[in-house]
């Protein structure tokens, strides 16, 4: 890590740290809402291939949000640790909106994810649906308030600055800033979409194998159904995403765009959409650049003649890294492309039932299952180092948030992160996919009743169930918090 100064190292170990966690709760919110739906059709149909469904992925959602916990503990510490200047400026925003998230989202989910893990055989079928509901709910509001601390970073409102710190002065204008409604909308679609590609990749690899055929089939179907609407959908909301950050952060949308001047007041013509170049941050061009004629007016103006500003129109300092943003923005919308040319592939087939037949289809739905998280992660890395050099968009800049270490210990503590994480969470990773692998286990016992199959008679009915209970394969070990 030889020149790498401590705020680079900090920058590092925060990006490294956080790509981790961000997988967990897109996951964790996908499979709880996935989880809901299965536990209301099985109540609803009495179909028992819901009911093996549902058992099959709550261990993964079991896994899945035990290594989120760990992962965001770490990213709680960090602020205090490496980014002092960012809490005493910014604290008595963030800290509260944190602290909301676990006054709310935190002890919904603590108070039923025992009923929801542990219950099945033990409560009733409704007072399990409904915890299962109130899991789901729990990992929503989680994502509201992070989302609203992290998009007020991007756009700050409800503020004033006295004596060097950040005093809030109208709490509804901090949650809801100008950018919270179309982040919280377009992360939440993301983790819809990445669960719905992991789910179709795990069926698919299942019906390759000749494993769980029936389950297998049914998840699949409801997995490209969501793949169907969710990736169009998510374009929509990316395009308003997109109008709103152009309003506030126009630099950024430079960046991605790789667009270097400004047109000059009253030219028309408007501006091409570069499909591929390198942006050359000292030149100050996009070389190689290969472009459609007006294309970017056309997607970020709604106009053939609109106009945005260059980077040279904006001091140096102020510049994000246009190299890293403009690809990252490519791999995001590059996947989004393939996700809903995918999902209509998977409508075309599934007319004729060829989409449960066809091996070239199913192999594409192996190789599509990491898309949605790897979109993810571009998209992440599109909006946070667009927003560089500024932690607090025109407030507080990166290098002014930084703790005050030498390069060494943050070095030392960045190597440490990338052992550890990749061991621990290199094999809680395996696992899991070990187990989406082997499909659900055949439906030959019965954990709770359906509430129409519940006997009506007295006490005596209590021994059968407890012996249902203990014969019940089903227990998962508990764990804590998902987010920081």
């Amino acid at each position: 890590m030889h020149g790498l100064t401590a705020l680079d190292l900090a920058r590092i170990q925060f990006g490294f740290t956080v790509s981790f966690h961000i997988l967990f709760p897109a996951i964790t919110i996908g499979l709880a809402c996935f989880l809901a739906f299965l536990e209301a059709r099985w109540l609803y149909t009495k179909d028992p291939v819901y009911r093996s469904l549902y058992q099959f992925w709550i261990k993964i959602f079991a896994l899945n949000f035990g290594m989120g916990v760990v992962s965001g503990l770490v990213m709680a510490y960090e602020f205090g640790t490496n980014w002092s200047g960012f809490s005493q400026f910014a604290g008595s925003i963030t800290g509260p909106l944190l602290t909301y998230e676990v006054l709310t989202a935190f002890f919904l989910e603590a108070g039923f994810l025992g009923v929801m893990l542990f219950g099945w055989n033990r409560v009733g079928p409704g007072l399990h649906f409904f915890a299962t509901v109130m899991v789901a709910l729990g990992t929503l509001i989680s994502s509201t308030w992070i989302l609203a601390s992290n998009s007020w970073m991007h756009t700050p409102a409800g503020y004033v600055v006295v004596a060097g710190k950040v005093v809030p002065t109208d709490w509804l204008e901090v949650i809801f800033n100008p950018s919270f409604p179309y982040r919280l909308a377009h992360m939440v679609i993301a983790a819809l979409l990445s669960t719905a590609l992991f789910v179709a990749a795990a069926s698919a690899w299942q019906l390759l194998h000749g494993r769980a055929v029936p389950a297998a089939r049914k998840m699949l179907s409801m997995a490209l159904w969501m793949v169907l609407v969710a990736a169009p959908l998510q374009a929509v909301v990316g395009d308003a995403h997109g109008l709103n950050t152009l309003a506030h952060q126009p630099a950024k949308i430079a960046a991605m765009e790789g667009h270097w001047n400004t047109a000059p007041s009253g030219d028309k013509g408007g501006f091409p959409l570069i499909v591929f170049g390198i942006p050359d941050m000292e030149r100050e061009e996009t070389r190689y650049a290969i472009e459609i004629p007006r294309l970017g007016s056309l997607i970020l103006t709604h106009s053939l003649d609109g106009q945005i500003r260059g980077l040279k129109d904006f001091p140096k300092a102020d510049r994000p890294n246009a190299t890293v943003v403009f690809f990252t923005f490519r791999a995001m919308v590059g996947l989004g492309v393939a996700m809903i040319l995918f999902g209509l592939l998977g409508w075309i087939l599934r007319r004729n039932g060829a989409v449960y037949r066809s091996r070239a289809f199913l192999r594409l739905a192996v190789a599509m299952g990491p898309t949605g998280l790897i979109a993810l992660l571009a998209g992440w890395m599109t909006t946070e180092i667009g927003r560089q050099p500024w932690v607090v968009y025109g407030l507080l800049r990166t290098h002014d948030a930084v703790s005050a270490h030498q390069a060494g210990p943050v070095a030392l503590s960045l190597a440490l992160f990338v052992v550890v994480y990749f061991v621990c969470f290199g094999v809680g990773i395996r696992y899991m996919l070990r187990l989406a692998s082997a499909g659900p286990a055949p439906d030959t016992h019965h954990p709770h009743p359906h509430p129409d199959d519940r006997p009506s008679h007295g006490p005596g009915s209590v021994v059968p169930a407890a012996l249902a209970a203990a014969s019940t394969p089903n227990a998962m070990a508990p764990h804590g918090r998902r987010e920081s």
